[in-house]
């Protein structure tokens, strides 16, 4: 099964912004080397002139915080791009909240720091079905964020699961192996996703070599540090 390595898009304020190590408040429009702006649609076609990614992750900050939705803006990336899978981490926590992303295509990430309750979030992952749910286990300072029965119970995981580690995201601090190690010896049988600390490609081959099957990946793409040839050998590896 091969690697997949997921570009991730962090939108707020109608603008793609760099995150790092999880202090939304300080966020920043983002300044890439890929093109010179912050729209949404522009960041999506210089990742794609990079590499013909298959999966596009959107983090619609402002709906994870509870301060309005992107909806139009991934509405327009779906129009623009249709053969991109995208999957949407927008503050989900109930299966009211799916639907607007579910009708357009979308695959919900059901991110633990947005769960109120155990059951309530095993009930909406039962409700969108294992292979259109994801879920992030979202970790800060080695704890995680949300309910920690969903860390325990991996009975009830989807296929796809990731491993976030905000405090890592944008730092350059390299992935947190032995956390996705512990989630992949929970339940073998899940796909499961590194996010946070990528540096180089050398951390993704690493990552694919532990068997990780995939890892989200920003500051890497926008700063240059991983090439289009690098992520077709590690394609042509996995």
């Amino acid at each position: 099964m091969r690697f997949e390595t997921i570009p991730v898009m962090d939108l707020m304020g109608g603008k793609v912004v760099r995150a790092m190590r999880g202090e939304r408040h300080a966020y920043q429009p983002i300044v890439s080397n890929l093109c010179s702006t912050s729209d949404a649609i522009a960041v999506t076609n210089a990742l794609l002139q990079l590499y013909p990614f298959d999966t596009l992750y959107i983090a619609d900050l402002d709906a994870i915080q509870q301060l309005g939705a992107h909806l139009e803006t991934v509405a327009d990336i779906r129009r623009m791009f249709p053969d991109l899978e995208l999957w949407v981490d927008a503050g989900l926590n109930n299966i009211a909240s799916c639907q607007a992303w579910v009708e357009l295509g979308a695959r919900c990430v059901i991110g633990s720091e947005s769960q109120h309750s155990d059951d309530a979030a095993v009930t909406l992952l039962q409700a969108l079905g294992r292979d259109r749910a994801v879920l992030s286990l979202d970790f800060f300072d080695g704890e995680i964020k949300g309910p920690t029965a969903l860390f325990e119970n991996p009975a009830h995981w989807p296929e796809r699961i990731i491993g976030m580690t905000l405090g890592r995201v944008g730092s350059y601090l390299g992935p947190d192996l032995p956390l996705l190690q512990t989630l992949q010896s929970k339940n073998p049988d899940v796909r499961i996703y590194a996010a946070g600390g990528v540096r180089d490609a050398a951390d993704l081959s690493c990552l694919a070599d532990a068997g990780i099957q995939g890892a989200l990946v920003a500051s890497v793409l926008h700063d240059g540090k991983v090439t289009s040839k690098q992520l077709a050998g590690l394609e042509r590896l996995s």
